[in-house]
């Protein structure tokens, strides 16, 4: 059976890099079996197993953080609490396209969301010494999961793809019931399966955590990047589905990296709605000077964990999110494309005997967007991402983001124009070859 790439140079660098189960394979063992069968065999791959951005970071930024360090803001320490600019229109932004009201002190600056995480699981994982667990609504990002082992801290998972809908609510309760569970987990859009929970789904989500009293962190890494909804109007609806609007108990995890390719500086934004950056829990009291939890969050956990956020970079976020407050930049039309890309890639797969696993939002068509889902019958995950390797095809197993789905996540942000044909033409020789 002839495959674009020899079988035998496949297995030899799986063997060399001690993989032992393929779809246990992290997202940089696959990358790196892809770059060196590349090298060796002369084939080009088709890169879909990192989640980086694949456009150029966002001119509005770039511009003011230049500006910024050619003013000399590189000599000075940031304030702990962040840039008071950038407060104040990371707040606004909140109101333009969530139309949710959170003051300017409650607007973090964290070095990219993934210290936004790493800093709200301390935070929320000390309020009640009761509470030491957090909970996951999967599939998610496995990154999350190692910041809680790092830190020593237990966690629950659900996959939630059979408990959409009015099934939610039950699930979720029997794990809030128990009183151990500290924060809820989610992105939205999902990573990796691009689901949105809708808002009645997130009005279960506040429902419970006010009940349970838990706190909601609400990852926002994609951000208004349901491409069904023009979501590009600031101050005007559709607005970004929240469950700001059904609990005091929550934060927002906003980050430049996605929404205005701005991954390489690490910034974003967390935001703290009012009730709960005032609120005083008596554990962090008791720990940390009777601080209220927005204080314990910057400037305790923050402080020791990096003594703030890169100064240019908050001048750069600061510029972006007014810019699009003031609709003079429509930073949806610059990332729109890769909504477009899920379409092309979609297509393709489905054409050839592949099926998108996540695959609706309830009784509506999953949105195109950064990543998707893709299955094939009689395969397993491992088996599949092995598999496709043959055909110079790279992706991650569903398994390792906490699905309980046979398949694997495509990222659709370095796939190239001339790839389309390139995966069509070796899709047809898989489907040949497995039919």
């Amino acid at each position: 059976m002839e495959t674009p790439i020899k079988k035998e140079i496949v297995d030899r660098l799986v063997a060399q890099l001690g993989i032992q189960d393929f779809a246990h394979a992290t997202i940089r063992e696959v990358k790196q079996v892809a770059a060196m069968a590349e090298k060796e065999s002369g084939v080009e791959y088709i890169k879909m197993e990192m989640g980086i951005p694949g456009l150029p970071a966002a001119k509005v930024g770039v511009d003011a953080q230049i500006k910024a360090l050619q003013e000399g803001i590189a000599h000075s320490y940031p304030d702990i609490q962040g840039y008071p600019e950038l407060k104040c229109q990371a707040s606004r932004f909140v109101k333009a396209f969530i139309c949710i009201d959170i003051n300017a002190e409650g607007c973090v600056p964290v070095t990219g969301s993934m210290q936004g995480t790493f800093a709200s699981f301390l935070t929320c994982s000390q309020c009640d010494p009761k509470k030491d667990t957090v909970l996951f609504i999967d599939p998610g990002f496995p990154v999350q999961k190692m910041q809680l082992k790092v830190m020593g801290v237990k966690f629950e998972t659900f996959d939630v793809y059979d408990y959409r809908g009015e099934r939610l609510g039950a699930k979720l309760e029997s794990y809030l019931s128990k009183g151990n569970i500290c924060a809820i987990v989610y992105s939205n859009p999902n990573n990796p399966a691009w689901i949105c929970l809708n808002e009645d789904e997130l009005k279960t989500i506040g429902t419970l955590a006010t009940k349970y009293d838990v706190v909601v962190m609400e990852d926002l890494a994609y951000f208004a990047m349901d491409f069904r909804k023009d979501l590009s109007k600031p101050f005007e609806a559709p607005y970004q589905a929240t469950v700001a609007r059904y609990t005091d108990n929550y934060m927002l995890l906003i980050s430049g990296s996605k929404a205005f390719s701005y991954a390489g500086e690490r910034i974003g934004v967390v935001c703290i709605g009012d009730h709960l950056f005032h609120r005083h829990y008596e554990a962090l009291s008791a720990r940390y000077e009777g601080l209220p939890f927005g204080l314990v969050f910057s400037t305790r956990m923050l402080y020791a964990l990096s003594s703030g956020t890169s100064h240019s970079a908050q001048y750069a976020m600061a510029a972006l999110l007014k810019a699009a407050c003031d609709g003079t930049y429509n930073f949806r039309n610059d990332i729109k494309v890769y909504g477009e890309r899920a379409h092309k890639l979609k297509e393709i797969f489905i054409r050839h005997g592949f099926h998108v696993v996540y695959d609706k939002d309830l009784d509506e068509p999953i949105a195109d967007g950064f990543y998707f889902t893709i299955g094939y019958k009689g395969m397993t995950s491992g088996q599949l991402a092995l598999e496709l390797m043959y055909y110079g095809v790279s992706a991650i197993c569903l398994i390792t983001t906490g699905s309980h789905q046979e398949g694997l996540r495509v990222c659709t942000s370095f796939i190239e124009d001339h790839q389309y044909q390139q995966l069509d033409e070796r899709m047809a020789i898989f489907e040949k070859n497995n039919s």
